[in-house]
């Protein structure tokens, strides 16, 4: 590299690090060692987990009747490591931290991260639910193992349920991370603030979303590019919006919602209601109510 390229990347380095105040967020700075967020790790920690709940269908182990018990224990164990380190990583990222208080930390990470794995059994048990869901509500799928295998909402619904407890447990960033890889790996984008009941299923599921304070009971069924959203929302006197109001649909049980509809707002939908596709909707529906698209004359 002659003199003059040098020049050019020195000039260009020194003007990146030079942390503007409008920019300051554009900036992370470390404190002391504590981690940092790595998506390669997080994106193993789901996977780790996905094969603790559905073992022989992700991750790369051998699995058979004489080894799963070691494999199991191996993968959990491993787990618990991962996410110690990214939980830890989550917490101090808002909130860099000297090193006395690290320590502390890392203890609180490490107590989140063993309720999540005591937690795996509940959450495999409501998983095989929302398995046997859409397995139940698509004549095309041969076998529960083809929709384990194959459909893209096992892989969102799962890294939902994972983001979930996250988020629950007041970690940062890292269930945000978690639901974003799976919107880009299934085009389904779940907040992991959502709150979703058991034997949940979502059908092809391209274009669903689904916002931070929407309610979903039980035995509800979404199809393709169904949108639970929120419309306008209050600002402050500086104009930014209001954060942590609730301002998504709360959906009751037995609630089937067809493709494309677009459910805005804090309203409720009743138990057992059906909403058409291609509907705009942002008003209640009654319990066992019908909204469909008006028809043309």
């Amino acid at each position: 590299m002659n003199q003059q390229e040098q020049n050019i990347l020195d000039s260009a380095c020194a003007a990146l690090a030079i942390n503007h105040d409008s920019l300051s967020s554009m900036c992370h700075m470390r404190f002391s060692d504590e981690p940092l967020p790595q998506q390669a790790i997080v994106t193993e920690i789901v996977g780790l987990s996905r094969a603790l709940i559905f073992p022989g269908f992700f991750g790369t182990d051998d699995i058979n009747s004489g080894n799963i018990a070691s494999v199991l224990n191996r993968n959990c164990n491993r787990l618990l490591t991962l996410l110690e380190n990214q939980i830890t990583a989550g917490l101090t990222f808002t909130a860099p931290c000297s090193c006395t208080a690290l320590s502390g930390i890392r203890d609180k990470a490490r107590q989140i991260a063993l309720r999540f794995i005591a937690e795996l059994p509940q959450l495999k048990q409501i998983l095989h639910t929302d398995v046997e869901a859409i397995f139940n509500g698509d004549p095309a799928a041969a076998h529960m193992q083809e929709v384990i295998y194959c459909y893209p909402a096992v892989k969102a619904i799962s890294a939902h349920r994972i983001a979930h407890f996250l988020h629950s447990a007041g970690v940062p960033v890292i269930p945000r991370m978690i639901s974003e890889m799976a919107h880009s790996e299934t085009g389904i984008d779940i907040h992991p603030g959502a709150k979703i009941g058991h034997h949940f299923a979502i059908d092809h599921g391209t274009g669903v979303v689904i916002g931070e304070t929407t309610v979903i009971g039980h035995d509800v069924k979404l199809y393709q590019g169904v949108t639970l959203g929120a419309r306008s929302f209050p600002t402050d006197d500086n104009g930014n919006p209001i954060k942590g109001i609730a301002r998504h649909p709360i959906i009751g049980n037995n609630v089937v919602i067809y493709s494309n509809a677009t459910i805005l707002g804090r309203i409720s939908i009743g138990d057992n209601a059906v909403i058409g596709g291609n509907v705009w909707l942002t008003h209640d529906v009654p319990q066992g109510g019908r909204i469909l698209q008006a028809k043309t004359q």
